[in-house]
């Protein structure tokens, strides 16, 4: 089974310096390639010079996440994709578990590994952490990972299981099913467009895996960080497209209200926490929504078989309320 790792780079001529080194060296007999989006830091030339056995595909213009991966990876004929971060620390043996794991199970056709944070290496990190899960609200969530809260890893997730949704941090997956969905939808731009392909592949009999045999660090919010109102409208709105898309209208419908009460609620939070921008940003993200809202149902599919999307009510509750910070105790309650 022959494996393309992919990383897409904008501007991170620093993190390709410090980061692939080890992507090279641990995944040896792989093709690697860089996409680039039409980056203006040197970051081209730099990879021609230090790394000529990279592939390089240079993408025109800045297409965001999702429509630089959809152009890049129709340049990429090998079996399997790993759509890779750059800022993304890999570990010896990093991917065989998982190509193990797409060899024994053909249903298996998305997977990510064990994602913890380069900064503080015991810990859980916030993009994937131990695999990806939605609340009831499309609120999303992770093993090892409530919101801001991080689990410290003490091997509770050394495991191999089905998950909702995989990181787009650390992705594996199948390039026959990539064709088949289109890619990632381009008018998410980035965040949550993994958590819609992942939905979109569930949709159509295909199974999401974690694989905790294999583990990599992420530093994380070199694009967007936390504290960016931009990255705020980006996952409120992207998290009301998903549902659209993916869930039977009489049941989106009545969800969207009830998003509209709760994430009214988070801007109000927002204001109480003197950050007014990040208010303004769900405002915009739902002002966004209701703009695209029939160019997203008219990308409706209707699910193959029954699908629960959700494993709890509501991770809002359960955390902000009866402030429970442990995926384990989570799902026990």
């Amino acid at each position: 089974m022959k494996l393309a790792v992919v990383i897409l780079n904008w501007n991170g001529e620093a993190l390709l310096k410090s980061y692939l080194p080890k992507v090279v060296q641990y995944t040896p007999d792989t093709s690697i390639y860089v996409i680039d989006n039409a980056s203006n830091d040197g970051s081209v030339a730099m990879l021609k010079d230090a790394f000529p056995n990279v592939t390089i595909i240079e993408n025109s213009e800045n297409l965001g996440f999702a429509g630089g991966y959809n152009r890049g990876l129709e340049f990429v004929d090998e079996e399997v994709y790993c759509l890779l971060n750059s800022d993304v620390e890999v570990t010896p043996n990093w991917t065989e578990p998982i190509l193990e794991l797409f060899k024994d199970k053909r249903e298996v056709g998305i997977a990510q590994p064990k994602i913890l944070d380069l900064k503080n290496k015991g810990h859980f990190e916030y993009a994937g952490a131990g695999g990806g899960f939605l609340d009831k609200f499309g609120y999303p969530f992770c093993r090892g990972r409530i919101f801001q809260a991080l689990e410290k890893d003490e091997g509770q997730y050394d495991d191999i299981t089905e998950v909702f949704w995989a990181t787009g941090a650390c992705m594996f997956i199948r390039k026959g099913l990539f064709k088949e969905l289109n890619g990632f939808d381009e008018r998410y731009f980035a965040h949550q467009e993994e958590i819609d392909l992942c939905w979109r592949a569930k949709n159509r009999g295909n199974r999401v895996y974690y694989v905790g045999l294999s583990h990599v660090y992420h530093l994380g919010g070199f694009t967007l960080k936390n504290s960016n109102p931009n990255k705020t409208f980006l996952n409120f709105r992207n998290s009301l497209f998903s549902i659209v898309k993916n869930l039977p209208i009489q049941h989106s419908l009545p969800l969207i209200f009830m998003r509209l009460v709760l994430d009214g609620i988070a801007a109000f939070r927002f204001l109480t926490q003197l950050k007014p921008m990040h208010s303004l940003a769900i405002l915009r993200a739902h002002i966004s929504f209701y703009r695209y809202f029939g160019e997203m149902y008219r990308k409706r599919e209707k699910a193959k078989i029954p699908l629960k999307y959700h494993m709890v009510t509501s991770i809002v509750w359960s955390h902000f309320v009866h402030g429970i910070t442990d995926f384990n105790i989570l799902v026990k309650d």
